[in-house]
């Protein structure tokens, strides 16, 4: 006879918590480690952020904006094979996606925020949002 367990979903929810906490994501001699670094930089008008995304298609990477977050994403796909003759002695393959996300000060104007990549760096103009000053009212 089958034994009956009552589902408790807490139970996943305390497995979710600490999946991969002991543990480190596999990489192989000779990986580099792909992560996004970023700087960014502020004058009084806008933002300036410059992010490594090296190997990359311009295609393949994606920016989004939502009041302060921005958040910069993609698509790494990288092959190597080595072969001598007709028999291949080595493929190395690493398809995944990266990404990060970050906040700023002051909201983005997402109109007229701009994006340019160029040698592996991806450099983002966002514009401040201009913010209406307080305004008191006299009471009558």
């Amino acid at each position: 006879m089958a034994n009956i367990l009552r589902y408790n979903p807490a139970d996943d929810a305390f497995d979710d918590l600490f999946r991969g906490f002991f543990m480190r994501p596999v990489r192989f001699e000779g990986q580099q480690e792909v992560q996004i670094k970023v700087d960014v930089s502020e004058d009084e008008k806008a933002y300036t952020v410059h992010a490594e995304i090296p190997g990359v298609k311009k295609e393949d990477i994606h920016v989004t904006i939502e009041g302060n977050q921005v958040a910069i994403s993609a698509e790494i796909k990288k092959e190597k094979e080595v072969k001598e003759g007709e028999k291949v002695l080595r493929s190395e393959r690493y398809y995944g996606k990266v990404s990060r996300a970050f906040a700023l000060a002051q909201d983005v104007d997402e109109a007229t925020a701009q994006a340019k990549y160029n040698n592996g760096v991806l450099e983002l103009r966002l514009p401040k949002r201009v913010t209406s000053k307080t305004k008191t009212l006299n009471i009558q």
